[in-house]
């Protein structure tokens, strides 16, 4: 809210780097319509594996954890639930599911952000429900310490917050103050920033932000998972957000940082959706392929626990080997033995 009042001023100039994400986003989505209209089987597999890790990973960031080997039942399957965890899981897989099949139908309006909390909390007191108490983010450390890393906006002032902060987006978008990217981002800031309920609030932002994508036509988020590229950059997403809230409730803050993340996060989600529609050619491929798109995401070393937490439903025995198949061709090495071994890329793996 704070942050799209800013933007309605019409800021004359724009960073640099954010011109570039941009540009590159505008000519992503130009590109977007050809490869939709690829081979249905293909699209009908980066949709399955998308939902999955996006379930997993959009949970897990939050703490929520579930054993590798339910994954696929929690998500696609109708069986009893063990736990709270494998609940927010499958609320979380419910949520999508309703924007995947009618986000034309569901505005950027309090009933959907509630709606959306409700289906992603299931059956907790306060689902569906903004917070009755005042809530700040507490950081937490390893020897106990704790710190406020932001306060909030209090409990009787969320929702007059909520609505001033839907109103403002509905006209930024009709008066064109900025790119709707920016806007998007902006209001994912204001979102967070005022932390509208006791619990969820990340992950309701994460399925706000696929809403807003797709109501603008970007849809990558359809077939790469981007709650998983955020959690890969985890660290990143709590930096960039702690910059732009600092200052936040007397307007003095600097929201680039955050925006210029978000944009980030979806240029490299329309990187790998065009590397994938490539690589994938049948079902029959289609986890060696997920495996393979892992690796070449990794940056320096990696163990083959850290390749199955970007591969949910694929066993340990196929990463191993389809390892094993690369380092025959001499494109990674192996640099220790065990199930902790450390893998690295070799100068071979862009060669081909």
């Amino acid at each position: 809210m704070i942050t799209l009042r800013q933007l309605s001023s019409k800021p004359e100039t724009i960073p640099t780097i954010t011109s570039w994400y941009l540009a590159d986003l505008g000519e992503a989505r130009g590109r977007q319509e050809l490869f939709t209209k690829q081979a249905p089987q293909r699209l009908k597999v980066l949709r399955e594996h998308a939902l999955i890790e996006s379930a997993v990973s959009s949970t897990r960031i939050e703490g929520v954890t579930v054993d590798e080997a339910r994954v696929r039942t929690i998500v696609f399957g109708k069986s009893h639930l063990r736990d709270r965890d494998e609940e927010e899981v499958r609320g979380y897989r419910n949520a999508l599911k309703l924007m995947h099949e009618q986000y034309s139908k569901l505005p950027v309006a309090e009933n959907t952000i509630l709606k959306l909390h409700k289906l992603t909390r299931g059956e907790i007191w306060d689902a569906g429900k903004y917070k009755e108490k005042d809530s700040d983010i507490i950081e937490k450390y390893p020897d106990g310490r704790e710190r406020i890393r932001f306060k909030t906006v209090s409990a009787v002032k969320t929702p007059p917050f909520m609505t001033a902060l839907i109103d403002l987006w509905n006209h930024g978008l009709r008066e064109q103050w900025v790119h709707p990217l920016i806007l998007l981002s902006a209001f994912n800031l204001d979102f967070l920033c005022i932390h509208p309920f006791r619990d969820g609030n990340g992950r309701v932002s994460r399925l706000l932000l696929l809403l807003q994508l797709y109501h603008l036509g970007y849809e990558a988020g359809r077939y790469i998972s981007i709650e998983r590229i955020i959690e890969q950059n985890k660290d990143r997403y709590y930096e960039t957000l702690e910059q732009s809230s600092q200052g936040w409730h007397d307007g003095k803050h600097d929201p680039w940082p955050y925006i210029n993340y978000l944009l980030f996060t979806l240029k490299v989600a329309y990187r790998e959706f065009a590397e994938r529609v490539g690589q994938i050619t049948s079902p029959k491929g289609a986890k060696t392929e997920l495996i393979t798109s892992a690796i070449d995401s990794r940056m320096g070393l990696f163990r083959v626990a850290d390749i199955q937490k970007q591969c949910p439903g694929v066993s340990v025995d196929m990463i191993r080997r389809v390892l094993k198949t690369l380092q025959v061709t001499g494109k990674v090495k192996c640099l220790g033995r065990g199930q902790s071994a450390q893998w690295q890329k070799t100068e071979k793996w862009r060669i081909g």
